[in-house]
């Protein structure tokens, strides 16, 4: 497809044993145990900055009561996180000169400032609103650094038989995040009597759904300046000696890197197998109560749906990357196989959805079924694909290539929802854009053809 692969001297560590013979293995490759202090303070930051992000779909209904929220206006908060992926030139560019720590202080800042933002407790309603806004806005900045950094910590800390697995744990810590929302907002934040079936009470006042959304914003500003100041006070850029050949080997400027991923045929078309699908599924589960109302899901089972697709996802994504540590080389396979699971649980349950003209079964097990086969279908696909990636581009750098791609993904996410903005009476068309997303990346990812130039570095040059 026209790809450029990378020449001889590109794949030449810059560790040199003392013996000259670059064909063994380096003796001054080394893994320390703080990578896993390095790896869980990366992973708690990804998994606030997902929790911030995904707080308002789940309480989209007590939202509404107590700041006057449309579900226009859901859509819109949603839709800071995508808008934050607009600069990220300027993240790459800070984390391939400055490093992961200071990237990280930046993202970490612009969480603790947004989070402070949300929490003002303004009496004036719509300056309020104009707050809250402006602190989705801030934590979206974090963003670029947060879901594309993953793979350059894995490949910086970890070991070979380590770093796809490192790949899914930074990952999908913040698909965690967003699923511990699913849960956290709907149990402390009391859903409007009128929204409860077969339930007939006084409902509640709109102040103490405002005190309860209010209570869960300091708990995350307290979380996020706790976990902040522990990456400020220990998180170093990379270990003293590098754990393996790829991570001591010479790699591409920022500028000749962007210029070669952008002239790579197979980087883009695998570029696009990744963010359609990525895209669409990150801004259906942020509407995804509004996507259920209409089958007569209230907030609270929405709720749960969300968080076991969430979670069942991060959880099979791991196995997956261990996985593909143990059998390397099947990275392709195992993307054909998630992605058509994916494709066939994705229009199940958008047929569920519209049982009301297929006359399939609608049943609480079958909606429950179908979500979370395709979080687990979609999420475990996340590691797979980044390790795809930096295989099918090596030297450009982990942070720059995962930074394309997580930019490509928002910007189709940023469209859904854009377009959710105006057509929001009856979203049920957003289920489709899943379904035919999934179906579009697996026949994409079944014309890729596969390269390995990173494993061919670390395996038959240190060998």
């Amino acid at each position: 497809m026209g790809a450029a692969r990378s020449i001889e001297s590109e794949r030449q560590p810059l560790i040199i044993p003392a013996n000259g013979d670059t064909h063994t293995r380096p003796v001054h490759s080394r893994v320390y145990r703080r990578r896993w202090l390095v790896l869980m303070l990366f992973c708690l930051l990804g998994l606030l900055q997902g929790m911030v992000w995904n707080f308002w779909g789940p309480i989209q209904v007590s939202a509404g009561h107590a700041y006057g929220f449309t579900k226009a206006d859901i859509a819109v908060l949603v839709l800071w996180s995508p808008l934050g992926f607009l600069p990220f030139f300027l993240f790459m560019w800070l984390m391939d000169k400055k490093g992961l720590r200071a990237s990280l202080l930046l993202a970490g800042f612009f969480m603790l400032f947004g989070a402070v933002l949300r929490t003002i407790p303004l009496s004036e309603q719509r300056l309020r609103r104009w707050f809250i806004h402006g602190g989705q806005f801030m934590n979206g900045l974090a963003g670029p650094t947060i879901m594309s950094a993953g793979p350059f910590l894995s490949t910086t800390w970890f070991a070979t038989d380590q770093r796809a697995t490192a790949t899914a744990v930074a990952s999908l810590f913040a698909h965690l995040g967003g699923a511990a929302s699913f849960v956290i907002g709907p149990l402390i934040v009391p859903s409007p009597n009128d929204t409860e079936t077969g339930v007939l009470e006084a409902p509640l006042p709109d102040s103490t759904i405002r005190s309860r959304i209010q209570l869960v914003m300091y708990i995350e500003l307290a979380a996020i300046a706790v976990i902040y100041a522990a990456v400020v006070l220990y998180f170093p850029s990379r270990p003293p000696i590098p754990p393996s050949v790829a991570a001591a080997s010479q790699r591409l400027s920022y500028r000749n890197s962007m210029c070669r991923l952008f002239r790579n045929h197979r980087f883009l078309m695998l570029a696009l197998a990744y963010a359609v699908p990525m895209g669409v599924m990150s801004g259906w589960a942020g509407v995804l109560d509004m996507l259920l109302t209409p089958a007569k899901v209230n907030q609270v089972d929405a709720g749960w749906i969300g968080f076991w697709s969430s979670v069942g996802g991060c959880v099979f994504g791991v196995a997956m990357a261990r996985f593909a540590d143990s059998i390397r080389g099947m990275l392709k396979l195992i993307l054909v196989l998630l992605l058509a699971g994916a494709s066939l649980s994705s229009t199940w349950f958008t047929l569920t959805c519209l049982c009301r003209v297929t006359h399939l079964p609608s049943t609480a097990a079958i909606l429950y079924t179908s979500c979370i086969l395709v979080g687990i279908f979609m999420n475990s696909s996340v590691p797979i694909f980044f390790e795809l990636f930096i295989e099918t581009v090596y030297p450009v750098p982990e942070g720059i290539t995962c930074g394309v791609v997580t930019f490509l993904a928002n910007l189709f996410c940023g469209l859904l929802l854009f377009f959710l903005t105006f057509y929001s009476t009856d979203p049920t068309w957003v289920n489709w854009c899943l379904a035919g997303s999934c179906v579009f990346s697996l026949l994409v990812v079944l014309f890729f053809r596969e390269s390995y130039d990173r494993l061919y570095l670390d395996v038959f040059v240190s060998v």
